[in-house]
């Protein structure tokens, strides 16, 4: 499996997390059998910060990445699996199945970055709330540095270590988050949700999301019109 260039052997105690916009090349031969949990990536408990499961699950595809499974896990996925294959229509199941084998990949992840994170004084639902009660402003990483009580340069070096982004990019990407939101959600003109979402004009919003989403707020509302039902 390659991803992004970077290849890595799998197996049945392994498991790749590829994220939306990363480029991946599989090659197996004909005694291969792969579970794939393929995400709709604006899921809310992906792309919305204030959803419950935000916490959870939005760390499994901040990044490409590989990942070893226990004893417990791997017995998980192959007993999904064996319902999948026998069962092939039945979505609902489907569904409830894959997100349980998610969330037992997540707690994996997550836990021991949260343990880390407590024991050097960081903890992320104190950041995260911050960041959105904090977000129609201008926040910078001293701000944050600030919150956890601990010096710049500290904080900038624990944040990244543990999360594999910057607080930079983790600033952008919940502004982001939240304006996708607002445009597919409410009908606050463009300029009002870059005021509410921290960006410095209308443009600003503009650009940032077409050239981190690829896509604009007019044509990302039209969009999400031409889904809905009539």
């Amino acid at each position: 499996m390659s991803v992004d260039g970077m290849g890595s052997q799998l197996d049945t105690w392994k498991a790749c997390l590829v994220p939306t916009d990363a480029h991946h090349d599989y090659c197996g031969d004909t005694s291969n059998y792969v579970l794939v949990i393929d995400l709709d990536p604006c899921l809310p408990m992906f792309n919305n910060p204030v959803h419950d499961d935000y916490e959870l699950m939005a760390p499994l595809f901040e990044r490409p990445r590989t990942m070893d499974m226990d004893n417990r896990l791997q017995n998980l996925v192959q007993i999904c699996a064996s319902e999948f294959a026998r069962s092939p229509d039945n979505a609902a199941m489907h569904r409830h199945f894959a997100a349980g084998i998610l969330h037992c990949m997540s707690e994996r992840l997550v836990e021991p970055v949260r343990h880390q994170l407590g024991r050097v004084g960081l903890n992320p639902e104190t950041i995260r709330r911050y960041v959105m009660e904090n977000l129609h402003r201008k926040i910078t990483v001293n701000d944050l540095a600030s919150v956890a009580c601990l010096s710049v340069s500290r904080f900038h070096e624990i944040f990244r270590s543990l999360t594999g982004i910057t607080p930079h990019q983790y600033l952008l990407q919940a502004r982001l988050e939240q304006a996708v939101q607002l445009l597919t959600r409410t009908s606050l003109t463009v300029s009002d949700i870059g005021f509410r979402t921290g960006f410095s004009s209308q443009s600003a919003l503009t650009n940032a999301l077409r050239k981190h989403r690829g896509i604009t707020p007019s044509a990302l509302r039209s969009a999400e019109l031409a889904m809905q039902p009539e």
